[in-house]
């Protein structure tokens, strides 16, 4: 059995968004009890990435992370079309990634106790992501 949805999700520019609920609502939609999801996001400036979900520290911690990586109006980028923030957002993209897969078991998420799934917008300014939830199960 196969079964996507995609979701359209909001952001209020450079940070995370925790989009693990609405993961879960498009497994429970699916009606899968064991298989797998793939989280994607069909841009090129933002990642989907799990990580911990416990302490918020984490999150501005790895934001800063990122500022090291790859940071904004460095003046040997070529690329910056769109501003100060546009080829550090797909640098950041590139290293973080654009997708994650997740275990389906018994209708619920696999994932860690202290792990959940976010949308890491690099961009400066909010944007409109669309993310491709896509389900692979198996049979009862």
């Amino acid at each position: 059995m196969s079964f996507q949805h995609i979701l359209q999700i909001p952001t209020t520019g450079r940070g995370f968004t925790d989009i693990t609920s609405k993961v879960a609502a498009v497994v429970n939609l699916s009606g899968a009890n064991f298989g797998i999801v793939h989280v994607f996001a069909q841009h090129t400036s933002c990642s989907v990435v799990i990580t911990e979900n416990a302490d918020p520290a984490v999150l501005v911690d790895l934001e800063m992370l990122a500022q090291r990586w790859a940071p904004d109006g460095d003046r040997a980028y070529r690329h910056d079309t769109e501003g100060d923030d546009d080829m550090a957002a797909h640098a950041r993209s590139i290293l973080a990634g654009t997708a994650v897969t997740v275990p389906i078991t018994d209708a619920k998420l696999s994932l860690g106790t202290w792990q959940g799934i976010y949308l890491w917008e690099h961009r400066t300014h909010p944007q409109s992501r669309q993310i491709v939830v896509t389900i692979s199960a198996g049979m009862d």
